[in-house]
């Protein structure tokens, strides 16, 4: 086995995972009826250290998210500094298990997400819109990274797959399929980071390819409605959310939005769900568009607090439609026993799994039995096991799904994307495949990524 350290921010902007990795060739293992499997690659988390971004270099990002005066000077220094944060995450990650550089056969680095545009919905001065293309952007300069660590460096993930005709996202769902797959067993996927995305793998024996795509807001709308009205950057535990009354009418008219009955392929993120999309549904209701509603009536049914209850609840809703709409198309398309509900392992992994109110309701909209305190002992930096942090307790499930962290098969929640990120650079040095065409909808599936050497 060869080490390797995977380092992800994702649309939260909450810093830098820096996970280390054990990663070897697939092993075959049969399943309980002797069945051929397909290789299944062995990654093993060791360890993983986390990084918040300085608040100077935070302010900056978000401020990229969205056009402004002077973008291009922005966007260079950033992309420097975002580097230099990942570079300090990694010292300290071999610093923290006393390795050195030689040690890591390579760094795989997702960057961070500036832009995000596959569909060509973007506006530009600069070009007709028959000259428009898709694209995304990643910062956080790869040769600064490789030199400051003395690594070799795997980074710009997305590209090919958006040259290839993709959405350049989810790329999980190929490392998903590699490591999580059950002998017998159909998985469900679900990381709730800033943007909600879903995986369905298969069994192994079936050697088919998994389905997946971005299911919607995951965090981000909680996020920027807490940060908008109590100054807070994230609704710990869910605990503001729980106060509120879920308001039926705006969240049947944010449901009715186009992105949720779309078919896959397809992938979002905030630049699309953001506040402004939030005050565009919220203006249906007020003669003035605002994201900032008064609270001083008590019987007002647009409290803040019940707007924050209500964004949990699209936020669970959602994610369930999603799954359901998947396990009715593959019920469709192939009807075979091992696809009942009973057999779906629902793993949820990503900083939502941290929100026991939004796990509880997921659970519940699943039709899940579910215990007094999920995940509620889960600390950000633990690599636990298992059994203690699962959602549901499999040997009495009245109906439905299984609901587990991901800490169930041995990854903490947290640490999952940054994981997929090691197993990325790994693909691309041995040759794997790192997209899956029938999630992205690319061309054809391609070894992903471009090395960064150290020397």
């Amino acid at each position: 086995m060869a080490k390797y350290i995977g380092l992800m921010s994702g649309t939260s902007m909450d810093g830098v995972d820096a996970v280390l990795c054990d990663i070897s060739d697939g092993i075959s293992v049969s399943d309980n009826e002797g069945r051929e499997n397909k290789k299944e690659s062995v990654c093993k988390t060791l360890a993983a250290y986390s990084l918040p971004y300085p608040d100077e270099l935070l302010n900056a990002l978000n401020a990229l998210c969205v056009e402004t005066a002077n973008e291009l000077n922005t966007l260079a220094v950033a992309d420097r500094l975002v580097a230099e944060v990942f570079a300090e995450a990694v010292h300290a990650l071999l610093a923290q298990e006393k390795l050195s550089a030689s040690d890591v056969t390579a760094i795989g680095s997702h960057g961070q997400t500036i832009r995000h545009h596959p569909d060509c919905n973007v506006l530009s001065l600069s070009f007709s819109k028959d000259n428009l293309r898709t694209f995304t952007c990643q910062i956080g300069d790869a040769n600064t990274l490789a030199v400051l660590t003395g690594i070799d460096v795997v980074a710009d993930f997305r590209k090919k797959d958006i040259a290839l005709g993709g959405q350049g996202a989810p790329l999980v769902p190929a490392y998903h399929d590699a490591v999580f797959a059950h002998p017998s067993k159909y998985r469900i996927l679900v990381n709730i980071g800033g943007i909600a995305n879903i995986t369905v793998v298969p069994p192994a024996y079936q050697q088919r390819p998994p389905l997946g795509f971005d299911t919607g807001p995951g965090n981000t709308l909680m996020d920027n409605w807490i940060r908008l009205h109590l100054n807070q950057p994230f609704d710990s535990n869910g605990s503001w959310a729980a106060q509120g009354r879920v308001n039926q009418s705006l969240l049947n008219h944010m449901l009715s939005d186009t992105y949720f009955s779309s078919p896959f392929p397809k992938s979002t993120g905030r630049e699309y769900f953001n506040i402004d999309w939030l005050s565009n549904y919220l203006s249906s209701f007020f003669s003035e568009r605002t994201g900032h509603i008064d609270e001083s009536s008590k019987d007002n049914a647009f409290r803040p607090v019940d707007i924050q209850a209500t964004l949990l609840q699209l936020t669970a809703k959602t994610i369930t439609n999603a799954i359901q709409q998947v396990v009715s198309t593959q019920h469709t398309n192939h009807v075979e026993s091992a696809f009942e509900q009973n057999d779906i392992e629902v793993i949820v992994c990503g900083g939502g799994t941290f929100n026991s109110v939004l796990m509880n309701q997921l659970a519940s909209n699943l039709a899940c039995k579910t215990p007094a305190e999920p995940f509620a002992n889960l600390a950000a930096n633990s690599l636990s096991d298992s059994s203690a942090n699962s959602l549901t307790d499999s040997s009495s499930q009245p109906s439905g799904y299984t609901v587990l962290s991901s800490a169930h098969v041995g990854i903490h929640p947290q640490h999952v994307e940054g994981a997929a990120f090691a197993w990325l650079a790994f693909a691309y040095f041995h040759d794997i495949t790192g997209n899956v065409p029938q999630v992205t909808g690319a061309s054809r599936a391609a070894v992903l990524g471009a090395l960064y050497k150290k020397n």
